[in-house]
């Protein structure tokens, strides 16, 4: 795709009953659609109406038994995506996998045929796990430190890029009559590093995108780095122009400064979108889906999470930014929780503004369908980024309202498709094929 002719990039998350923990109580459906097929099924039928670029399964592969929420992760997101590609056309699928307990080898494998089978159509999100009830299950050994786990990730990509480009047909010369294949089409890798030894080669061949986009998610200065390496498209936390603009900047620099041409990068943020007739019946549904009941209990949800003391709070007084930068050891991704305070760098705002531009640490857009789309467009137009995965607070209701009243516009001003045109997901976002 040329960059003459650039358009709107969107994804859509469609994990269980959405995006918002709260809101399931307010969707169409039952409880017992988070772990049926056909469910996913019509959610990616939706997405496929809505010409939406690809599917997004985020994944966390330990249980999570609090009774006052919901399981957020089920099947397999690999598996399921593989079965939904055989069932729904030309939308592309994202999906979640660690680095950190997953090989190098049986992750090319599966991936690359779940591309080949798909026609081009797969995105792979590597993300290193940071949750020690993960760990636990992947054996008695404790979660690695947060270094060690992105050194891994780099090296396992580096093997895996070498594995998917290990077996091409493109190399084979003229095959005689009696015999198969040229057998020096496949060659070896013979990786030997810190985290991997593996031979090669791979036993299934090139796919039609060279090998599956790479989406990585990240934001602390491993994750920046693994993306400037690797990352394709950079699913990221950025809650305003200022602050997308210094993080594109900062990963692009990167790139450039490793060797890597960051012409071959997308920064397609999350997005949470709650719409209504009028901007106050927007900010009515986003106290009701987010739980919350009231602007007051946002704010004092707010002051819980960041650890401020209710008493004597204002929530009127300007913030400070350096409040709120996340302890860069903590267990959680450190990523997702810079937004707010790099907001907060180049924004001076109080607590009652910040609560109604950021919900579950992605972007928020409240207010009419116009006003929607304006805001998208916004971002987009001047190359702060080049697209989204929206995250709808509750799936299906969320998902197909955007479709009919969001879509329509962003079609009229000419920023976004009218119809599928290109074959793989690499060529709709406009991404180099792997040398």
């Amino acid at each position: 795709m040329s960059r003459k002719t650039r358009k709107l990039n969107l994804n859509v998350g469609i994990n269980t009953t959405g995006y918002l923990p709260a809101a399931w109580k307010y969707r169409t459906g039952d409880r017992h659609d988070i772990y049926d097929p056909d469910y996913y099924r019509r959610l990616t039928e939706l997405a496929h109406r809505g010409l939406f670029d690809a599917v997004f399964f985020s994944d966390h592969p330990a249980m999570m038994t609090d009774p006052n929420s919901r399981p957020f992760h089920t099947i397999d997101p690999l598996i399921l995506c593989t079965a939904l590609a055989a069932q729904v056309p030309d939308i592309g699928f994202v999906a979640t996998m660690s680095s950190t307990y997953n090989s190098p080898y049986n992750l090319a494998r599966r991936t690359q045929s779940t591309d080949i089978t798909s026609g081009g159509r797969l995105i792979i999100n590597i993300v290193s796990s940071f949750n020690p009830n993960v760990a636990a299950n992947f054996g008695s050994a404790p979660l690695p430190p947060r270094n060690e786990r992105y050194a891994k990730a780099s090296e396992f990509l580096d093997v895996a890029k070498k594995l998917w480009a290990s077996w091409d047909p493109a190399r084979e010369g003229s095959v005689p009559d009696d015999r198969f294949w040229d057998a020096a089409s496949a060659q070896a890798i013979d990786h030997e590093g810190d985290h991997f030894s593996v031979r090669g080669p791979l036993n299934v061949p090139r796919g039609p995108q060279g090998h599956p986009v790479i989406a990585q998610a990240g934001a602390s200065e491993g994750g920046i780095d693994l993306a400037a390496r690797h990352g394709e498209i950079i699913y990221c936390n950025i809650l305003s122009r200022a602050a997308g603009r210094a993080f594109g900047a900062k990963v692009r620099g990167r790139a450039a400064a490793l060797g890597r041409d960051p012409a071959g990068i997308r920064i397609v943020p999350g997005l949470v979108v709650i719409l209504g007739e009028t901007r106050k019946e927007a900010l009515r549904k986003h106290e009701l889906f987010s739980g919350a009941g009231s602007e007051d209990a946002l704010i004092a949800r707010f002051a819980k999470e960041n650890g401020i003391n209710p008493g004597g709070f204002d929530p009127d007084a300007v913030l400070d930014a350096e409040r709120f930068v996340p302890d860069p050891n903590r267990l959680q991704a450190v990523g997702m929780g810079l937004g707010l305070s790099d907001l907060l760098k180049h924004e001076k705002l109080t607590a009652r503004q910040v609560v109604r531009r950021s919900e579950g640490h992605h972007r928020l857009l409240l207010g009419t369908p116009e006003e929607v789309s304006e805001a998208i467009i916004d971002l987009w137009a001047d190359g702060t980024v080049d697209g989204y995965t929206l995250q709808p607070p509750r799936a299906p209701d969320d998902i197909e309202e955007f479709i009919d009243k969001v879509v329509p516009i962003l079609q009229d001003r000419g920023v976004y498709r009218t119809r599928y045109e290109e074959r793989t997901v690499r060529e709709r976002y406009g991404l180099p094929y792997p040398e």
